[in-house]
């Protein structure tokens, strides 16, 4: 496989990371842990959860789907590179 391919996955993995790391923390607490002591099992006695929080979800499931297949991506590309090299 060509070398763009490998910096390719490697910027891609790096951008949903961070896209991942910032879609989780926007997540509401579910009760207990720490999201409770800062006022968060207040506002989680309110049922069902709103559009934005489904959207929410399906968009952070998105780029951990992503994520995971830069990972594998990378891990293919270094067996391939490294296969042929020996």
């Amino acid at each position: 496989m060509p070398i763009w391919f490998a910096y390719t996955m490697i910027v891609l993995l790096v951008i949903t990371s961070i896209l991942l790391t910032l879609l989780i923390l926007l997540h509401r607490g579910k009760g207990g842990g720490l999201s409770s002591m800062f006022g968060g099992g207040v506002s989680s006695s309110l049922a069902g959860s709103s559009v934005a929080e489904k959207n929410l979800d399906r968009y952070t499931v998105l780029v951990g789907i992503v994520w995971f297949a830069c990972i594998v991506g990378i891990g293919l590309w270094l067996r391939l590179q490294l296969g042929s090299g020996a």
